[in-house]
């Protein structure tokens, strides 16, 4: 599985599925393969966030530049590990676990007022203002019972979207 000029041995299909807590078919898997075998130019066996941002659907993402952070480099195993959060059958954790680590800008495991206001920040642009943002943020952290101040944990997270229908899905063609 190193090189992406390798073919798929029905031992490392099985690999990668018990990875992505099976979250993907072995067709599903396989047509995965392919695809990262398209985006990976030079044959490494690793995509770069150059090769990511050919995707067009990628490349006008507001949050792109988030996602190359946690996709630059990835192998075949990881690359299907990170895809596993938009699979329907992704639980509501493993959805939740992947929107923090968006949220988590400088990965210290906490999510401040400030990290989710970048994302706003990247998601609105120019239709609002910074001032409107942060007058938004705030009064839905109040909504929740947070402050300006709270900063999120993973638990934290959980237990403000776990009652939530949290639909983050993608369909994977088989070829």
């Amino acid at each position: 599985m190193g090189s992406t000029s390798s073919m798929l041995t029905q031992y490392d299909i099985e690999e990668v599925q018990d990875h992505c807590d099976h979250a993907f078919s072995q067709q599903e898997i396989v047509s995965l393969y392919h695809r990262f075998c398209q985006l990976d130019r030079n044959g490494g066996g690793f995509v770069s966030a150059e090769e990511f941002m050919t995707v067009p659907e990628f490349a006008v993402n507001p949050l792109s530049q988030r996602l190359l952070r946690m996709l630059d480099g990835l192998n075949f195993k990881e690359f299907v590990a990170f895809l596993s959060a938009f699979s329907p059958r992704a639980s509501l954790q493993q959805k939740i676990e992947f929107i923090f680590r968006v949220y988590d800008t400088d990965c210290n495991g906490k999510v401040a007022f400030d990290d989710i206001l970048s994302i706003l920040r990247d998601l609105t642009g120019s239709f609002m203002t910074e001032q409107q943002r942060q007058k938004v943020l705030i009064h839905v952290l109040e909504e929740a019972g947070y402050t300006k101040d709270s900063n999120f944990t993973l638990p934290d997270f959980m237990k403000i979207l776990d009652n939530s229908d949290v639909k983050m899905e993608v369909e994977v063609p088989i070829d």
